[in-house]
């Protein structure tokens, strides 16, 4: 075979070579187009179904929400606050409050003697009205639950007593102890005759739970910066750094005498 047949021969054969690694190379970008196409159609089906998921999960929410049920004797806008005190009094506390906030029970333990002693004088009043602050912050439903039986105590009549024995009682920001009804119905039992068929039930229906949720709506509404929030007559105290229990007396009490 002469040289010139030879490298016609090898040069052949490279060419059907580089055919043939062209054609892997080809088959290979195909494979993996191919591949790459059918994960983001996964995963594009497996948002829309996230999508609807959640769209599907937040109708079935609110249409187990029920219908909103205020509290016996709740007053206010839309019926949103729950009123402790004679009506006649000539100064308000107006109190936004959540049950799992620490800040909120720490504000109760300095102030509840005085508030009560100012109440039942008939010198204040106090709306309270319940926030879920710390159910989005922490992630749980202790504020909604224990909102709903402080709510369920306030048709009993027993609010002022029950709402004490919560923060008195309340767990650890972190521990969500107050979203068991059992550990609320538990805690009734501190109340004189509140432990009854009629708040149990109330409490493990959820009774008020839709009324709870539009009045935290309303908190987050008002431009308020947390909770505690506590207005004297529409001013805030709360924020007041000289504010203590005696200068709320005397604030109270000035204010009875004009």
């Amino acid at each position: 075979m002469s040289e010139k047949n030879r490298e016609g021969k090898r040069t052949a054969r490279e060419r059907l070579a580089e055919e043939r690694d062209k054609h892997k190379k080809t088959e290979k970008r195909r494979r993996v187009l191919v591949v790459g196409g059918a994960i983001v159609c996964v995963l594009a089906l497996a948002g829309v179904i996230g999508v609807l998921a959640a769209n599907s999960g937040g109708d079935k929410a609110d249409s187990e929400a029920g219908p909103l049920t205020a509290p016996s004797g709740a007053n206010g806008d839309d019926s949103l606050a729950i009123p402790v005190g004679k009506e006649s009094a000539k100064s308000t506390l107006t109190v936004w409050e959540d049950f799992r906030c620490p800040a909120c029970k720490s504000f109760e333990d300095a102030y509840r003697s005085t508030v009560h002693e100012l109440t039942e004088s008939g010198q204040l009043k106090v709306e309270y009205h319940l926030a879920t602050l710390i159910d989005g912050n922490m992630r749980g439903s202790g504020s909604l639950r224990a909102a709903n039986a402080a709510a369920c105590a306030q048709d009993a009549g027993k609010f002022p007593a029950y709402h004490d024995v919560l923060f008195e009682n309340q767990p650890a920001e972190t521990d969500d102890a107050y979203a068991k009804n059992s550990k609320l119905i538990e805690l009734a039992g501190k109340v004189d005759g509140l432990t009854t068929d009629t708040f149990k039930k109330c409490v493990e229906d959820g009774t008020h739970d839709s009324w709870v949720a539009k009045s935290h709506q309303a908190f987050q509404g008002g431009g308020f910066s947390g909770t505690p929030t506590v207005l004297l007559n529409g001013k805030n105290i709360y924020q007041d750094q000289t504010m203590t229990p005696a200068k709320l007396k005397q604030l109270v009490q000035q204010a009875d005498k004009a």
